[in-house]
């Protein structure tokens, strides 16, 4: 092995490399800026391939768009990005004005000038003042996800100038991302961090005389708060929530310092939350209803809870949005990994509680994402609908409650040789080591299989996972991925146990002691590739990102064998020593999660699968590790730890490779150029990889077979 960063920093009194952990020392940003130039030069060769990747996917994409506009009581909202610009810019105008004068569009906020001043720039959240006279927002400009709080004061310009006649200040530093403005258009809501960086108190700002009040603190290390309105705007929520368990209180929106409403007092494992239509609150909550149920309870006294939706064995209720008219509720069906929209109607006014109209809304197609996009007007009934699959891309529907009319308002445009229909998309079902049925779903050319999607020949195959926290991955569309597709490889995803597919249940059997099941049903699903003829035994390559990084860890230490390739993007793989550390971010938080390592039984099972604790001389397929300098929910220190002790321990030929991005934070880079071309770089790794393109110095190379 020639002469590499791993060889040069290694210290003997610290085997495991936990030295790296002390980001202040000038040895550690030697070792990762060597493995980053190392990295580099592994890449040379690809650089042209990495190219066309790239400049396919611009090729492919409308570089210039716009948002929806979107009205509130005053003013229309939207956004536009340019062409050649990283990030947007948000615009309105006022209502009843011609769109198409300029003169009366208002710049509120550019993003893509404020991004010329730093290396990262990550809008937190926007909040218009209810009388549309002040805009808030917080900005990270480092990655860490601390936020600082800017307030400008809106006037009317004419021509296209940016914040012209703002009053823009910074207000707060080191503060959490989100915002609330109550509806006394006087004070804002706002969280700060504790020395973890857990969310624990909510505060509230009177933006006149800059008084800060403490509304609430949360001293269980578990907890995190979080802070909403209603769509009635009558009341802002407080809430206050573990892993699996959470607490309500209620403010009045136009007294915000006002008297604080609790909803009902924490149960361990009982989680609820509220919304609100007049005369009551709806409580969508898991109390003695393992797949969730809708309760309703009088406005006067919201700990009462009466039945209004019973939970059911085959559907979990995901979530509830309340109109003056009825209410939208998400479902998800278990034995199909489906989710819907349900519309509920009530007959008359509040009190009375009648149901007239109770029915899901209709889908195109299935596997489909359907949700509600952006409905501020409580009164409103004409819908937003957002639709998506893996073949079809996003797509923005206005419903008319009244008509059932659907008006397309919006789809994504997509440019090049591989248009949406020229895809098809199945859905497999692997059988897990327990017998468990895991789905998982292909997308692949349609020329490349027959009418019922079974490929003509095995393909090569990317496998994605992620697996924890009830995370779903329901269908969605790439136009990064068609550079994939366009050569023949088929992109599958792993439903496992751990996520939230199949619903309540599935997440449950997927964490604490059943996590295990995860890492075997993502084992079981590129074996069912296999066995269905539609993956190429030596040609699956594996993905993960952050938790999913765990996954495809845990996986490749159980079988290395399994995949000709893995991508382990900011991956969570010193589990063990991270759980034992609670002055880390997130740890204590994640307790419910992964187990409190210092109850011995739990420090066991984590033991058992902690990627970095479980490495093996066996020989590990190509690797390319990512990771960021200012991420705080997964260390830079843990996709280096990785390599390094794989780097020493020499048991393959492979390249083992290591990236550390030294100006962004866990979610990349946050410019969208800088993100793709990240993402045709890793790309470039995964076609090498699964040999459909060779590296070379000159152009392209494509195999045969292909």
């Amino acid at each position: 092995m020639p002469d590499s960063p791993v060889q040069r920093h290694y210290r003997a009194d610290d085997p495991e490399w936990h030295w790296l952990e002390e980001r202040d020392t000038p040895e550690v940003t030697t070792f990762l800026t060597a493995a980053n130039a190392e990295s580099d030069r592994w890449f040379a060769p690809l650089a042209p391939l990495s190219d066309a990747l790239y400049h396919g996917h611009l090729a492919r994409r409308e570089l210039a768009v716009s948002s929806l506009a979107e009205a509130l009581d005053h003013y229309v909202y939207w956004s536009e990005t340019a062409a050649d610009a990283d990030y947007p810019v948000w615009w309105r105008h006022a209502i009843g004005a011609d769109p198409a004068d300029t003169r009366q569009h208002e710049c509120l906020l550019d993003l893509q000038s404020l991004s010329r001043h730093h290396d990262f720039v990550e809008l937190g959240e926007m909040a218009i003042s209810p009388d549309e006279q002040q805009l808030a927002w917080t900005l990270d400009t480092s990655g860490d996800e601390v936020f600082s709080l800017r307030l400008a004061t809106l006037n009317a310009t004419n021509g296209d100038s940016r914040n012209a006649g703002h009053d823009d200040e910074c207000l707060l530093e080191d503060i959490g991302p989100d915002l609330v403005w109550a509806e006394d258009g006087q004070h804002l809501l706002f969280t700060r961090y504790d020395s973890t960086q857990r969310p624990f108190e909510i505060w509230c700002l009177n933006v006149e005389s800059r008084a800060e009040t403490l509304l609430y603190r949360e001293e269980d290390s578990e907890f995190w708060v979080g802070m909403g309105k209603t769509r009635s705007r009558a009341w802002l929520i407080l809430e206050t929530a573990s892993k699996d368990t959470s607490e309500t209180w209620l403010l009045k929106a136009v007294a915000p310092l006002g008297e604080m409403r609790l909803v009902r007092a924490r149960e361990t494992g009982v989680e609820y939350g509220v919304d609100h239509r007049p005369g009551h609150f709806y409580v969508l909550h898991n109390r003695q209803a393992p797949h969730f149920q809708l309760d309703i309870a009088s406005e006067h006294a919201p700990g009462d809870w009466q039945p209004l939706i019973a939970t059911r064995d085959e559907v979990t209720l995901e979530g509830v949005e309340a109109f003056s008219w009825g209410l939208m509720v998400d479902e998800r069906d278990h034995r199909q990994a489906q989710a819907w929209l349900r519309v509920i109607e009530f007959e008359g006014t509040a009190p009375t509680q009648t149901i007239c109209r109770d029915e899901r809304l209709a889908m195109p197609e299935q596997p489909l994402s359907q949700g509600l996009g952006d409905c501020p007007h409580f009164d409103a009934r004409r819908l937003r609908i957002r639709e998506e699959s893996f073949t079809t891309p996003p797509s923005w529907i206005e419903l008319d409650l009244d008509t059932g009319e659907r008006r397309l308002l919006k789809r994504q445009t997509v440019h090049g040789d591989l248009a949406p229909e020229q895809l098809i998309s199945r859905r497999l079902w692997a059988t897990s080591d327990d017998g468990e049925q895991v789905p998982v779903s292909v997308v692949m050319r349609r020329d490349l299989c027959d009418d019922a999607g079974h490929p003509h020949a095995p393909l090569p195959v990317l496998l994605y996972g992620y697996g924890a926290y009830g995370e779903t991955l329901d269908p969605w569309f790439s136009i990064a991925r068609l550079e994939l597709l366009t050569r023949g490889v088929a992109f599958a995803v792993a439903h496992v146990r751990g996520g939230g597919d199949r619903g309540e249940p599935w997440y449950l059997a997927g964490k604490l002691e059943h996590k295990e099941n995860s890492f075997n049903d993502f084992l079981a699903a590129r074996d069912a590739l296999v066995e269905q003829g539609v993956g190429a035994a030596d040609r699956i390559a594996a993905y993960g990102a952050s938790a999913g990084g765990l996954l495809v860890g845990a996986s490749l230490n159980k079988r290395p064998e399994a995949f000709c390739a893995a991508v382990l993007d900011v991956p969570f793989v010193d589990v063990l020593r991270t759980m034992e550390n609670p002055e880390l971010p997130l740890t204590t938080a994640e307790y419910t999660e992964w187990g409190n390592p210092h109850e011995n039984e739990a420090r066991r099972r984590i033991r058992a699968y902690s990627p970095l604790d479980n490495l093996s001389a066996a020989p590990y397929p190509p690797l390319f590790l990512q990771g960021s300098w200012h991420d705080t929910r997964v260390p830079y220190w843990e996709p280096a730890k990785l390599y390094a002790r794989l780097r020493r321990m020499d048991c393959t030929l492979h390249p083992v490779l290591l990236r550390t991005d030294m100006s962004s934070g866990h979610g990349g880079a946050s410019g969208r150029f800088k993100a793709w071309r990240d993402n045709a770089r890793q790309d470039a790794f995964l076609l090498w990889a699964l040999g459909v393109c060779e590296k070379a110095d000159g152009n392209e190379a494509m195999r045969d077979d292909d």
